[in-house]
Formats: C-alpha cells, structure tokens, sequence
C-alpha cells in the first residue's frame, strides 16, 4: 500500500489507523507525488493500491494520476482518492480519470478506521 500526500501530520494520522487496523499490512508513503511516480517507474517500489491527496505542490494529485495511468505497467494499480475535497465534479472527474474510488478524509480518528478498513488487504 501505497499513501501520497504533502501533509505530515495526515501521513501520521494514516499511519496510526493503518497500525490499528492491523499489524502486519505494509506501507510506504512519500509527500513528492514526483518521487512516488518515479519509484514506481524504476520498479523500486512495487504497492497493490495507492492512496492519493488531490491538492499537493510540485505535483497534485490529478496530475500523478493522469500520468500513472498512462504508464503500460502501472496503470492497473488501484488508486483510491483521499482528500479534504467533497465535491462531486471533483469525484466525478478523478473516478473518470480511472481512479476506483474518492474518500472524503473525516476529522475523527474512529471514522478514519471504518473509512480505510475495507481497503485493507
């Protein structure tokens, strides 16, 4: 599993729920969608799904994904929106972009764990 975003005190957050649903799923995270995307292109970094912030500097979220999904060999990994964001155009759009899923992150850490649970293989 794979989580991109600018934000430390999210990465933490993510971290810390991720820890409580279970001990054992591993994760990498990285807050440069640029060094996620290259990773992934070298084949240094291999993830089943990738959890990815919208609004981030350098590289936003619409911008990696576009350019993942462009990629022959990366273009199946599941990637699941995760952001402040609700807007439904906005869902809209990165579904359309091939995104299999947008979650809109909750202020409470309980909310967090029911929210990522399902996707925690």
């Amino acid at each position: 599993m794979l989580f991109i975003d600018d934000d430390e005190e999210d990465l933490q957050i993510f971290q810390a729920a991720l820890d409580h649903i279970s001990s054992t799923v591993k994760y990498n995270y990285f807050t440069d969608a640029r060094k996620a995307l290259n990773e992934l292109r070298l084949g240094s970094l291999t993830t089943q799904a990738i959890f990815l912030d919208l609004n981030m500097p350098l590289m936003n979220g619409h911008e990696f994904l576009a350019q993942l999904k462009q990629e022959e060999k990366l273009k199946e990994i599941p990637v699941i929106i995760f952001t402040t964001s609700s807007d439904s155009s906005i869902r809209e759009m990165t579904i359309s972009m091939g995104a299999v899923d947008f979650l809109t992150k909750p202020n409470d850490f309980k909310d967090l764990i029911a929210l990522l649970k399902p996707f925690i293989f």
